[in-house]
């Protein structure tokens, strides 16, 4: 008898590459607005504050709509969620530019009508990093999830990367505006490409073959109700949930202060600034799927709690060390030097934390890791409007002292985490 064996296809890596370019156009329209603040703020007389407030919008709606954004990705899927989200946000990273003109402005202002459709953008960006791991959920085996959101998730530092120097030098040739219109049709062509080229599932994808679906296990759809009791009586998920705030308040330093920190504090030009500014989102890019591939590694060889516990200590533990020293050497490019390092490490932490989410539950990977990403974007919320503040009553060094010891907290923290047990089985 003749057996037929059929080499796999690699349309998971296909998926994941997706995956890894919607998060860079995530952080493309997140990012933008700490680049064009430099002009915005003169343009509409806004203070360092104000702007915060701004940021913080972003950052509220994002955190609100974490969990329902992880419940739609699990109940109807992550190929009509993401495309629906990305439209939704790159139509109100177009609106930021135009916001000030219209009757949203006479009604509450260019402060509140900025806030309000930053707010908006913050609600469609929310589904983003759910979907993805409800995405990896269904497209890699479970040897390979902390490395594939890793990778997705590493977008994160491309995106952040390219765009403080790309935007400045837009801003600085052709106007603040034009950033956020050029981002906006990049969005909507990524939003065309994912409708055409994903599936939920490797079993709808046409270009699957059966040698690939054999090396995945097929991941149900979440059909039956969230089981948030059983989630409030584990208490590993609000340790995850709490330790991840921790990353989330100092994740939005870098994205909402770093380029104007370097700017105003350390004197570098707008475009000098630009580029010096992408070096802690390139250490990310690398960071991140490491931090992915050393936590499966680890998770096969040692266990899921001490992979998942020593990956995600040893980043936050090692970023909290590295901010500090950033925020108190006199050299300009030290400074640079090591805060980037802090960057790196703080996402080398990324991979363990969402692979945690889908070890305690792949039937909800999407919600539960929405959860887990509200705490980081309570803290997220914190961070920029509270760091300018620190920082104009006591410096910029005591700011970064307290984003250091937040990341150090946010490590020790994971010795209460223990995703190897599962959930809390009803008694």
């Amino acid at each position: 008898m003749k057996t037929l064996t059929t080499r796999p296809s690699r349309i998971r890596w296909l998926i994941l590459a997706l995956l890894f370019l919607i998060s860079v156009v995530t952080y493309i329209d997140r990012v933008n607005i700490s680049v064009t603040a430099r002009q915005m703020m003169p343009a509409y007389g806004m203070t360092d504050q104000q702007m915060g407030w701004i940021f913080s919008a972003f950052v509220v709606g994002y955190a609100l709509f974490q969990i329902p954004g992880g419940w739609l990705a699990d109940r109807w899927g992550v190929r009509v969620v993401l495309t629906v989200a990305l439209l939704w946000w790159s139509i109100c990273t177009a609106f930021t530019a135009m916001v000030a003109a219209t009757s949203l402005a006479s009604l509450f202002g260019v402060v509140g009508a900025l806030m309000l459709v930053r707010f908006s953008l913050g609600v469609g960006e929310a589904v983003a990093l759910p979907a993805f791991n409800r995405a990896v959920t269904n497209w890699l085996p479970a040897d390979r999830r902390g490395l594939g959101i890793g990778i997705a998730i590493g977008g994160i530092g491309l995106g952040s990367a390219m765009t403080p120097p790309i935007a400045a030098w837009v801003m600085v040739n052709w106007g603040w505006p034009t950033v956020f219109f050029l981002a906006s049709l990049l969005g909507i062509g990524m939003a065309i490409l994912w409708w055409l080229l994903s599936r939920n599932h490797p079993h709808e994808h046409p270009w699957v073959n059966e040698g690939e679906q054999a090396l995945l296990t097929r991941v149900p759809t979440a059909t039956t109700a969230v089981p948030w009791r059983t989630f409030s009586r584990t208490p590993t998920i609000w340790w995850l949930v709490l330790s991840y705030s921790c990353l989330g308040y100092v994740a939005y330093v870098y994205l909402s202060w770093f380029y104007l920190y370097l700017v105003n504090v350390r004197g570098f030009d707008v475009l000098r600034g630009g580029f010096y500014a992408s070096a802690p989102f390139v250490a990310m890019l690398i960071f991140c799927p490491l931090g992915g591939w050393v936590t499966d590694r680890l998770a096969a060889r040692y266990g899921l709690t001490t992979g998942r516990s020593v990956t995600g200590m040893t980043g936050m533990i090692l970023a909290g060390c590295a901010i500090a020293l950033g925020g108190v050497v006199d050299s300009p490019f030290l400074a640079i030097t090591s805060l980037s390092f802090g960057a790196g490490w703080l996402y080398f932490a990324v991979g363990a934390y969402w692979a945690s989410t889908t070890d305690l539950s792949k039937a909800h990977a999407g919600t539960l890791s929405g959860l887990m990403n509200t705490g980081a974007n309570i803290g997220g919320t914190i961070s920029p409007t509270l760091t300018p503040w620190l920082a104009d009553q006591w410096g910029w060094p005591v700011s970064l002292g307290v984003a250091a010891a937040v990341a150090i907290l946010g490590g020790i923290l994971w010795l209460k985490i223990d995703p190897g047990k599962g959930l809390k089985r009803e008694t």
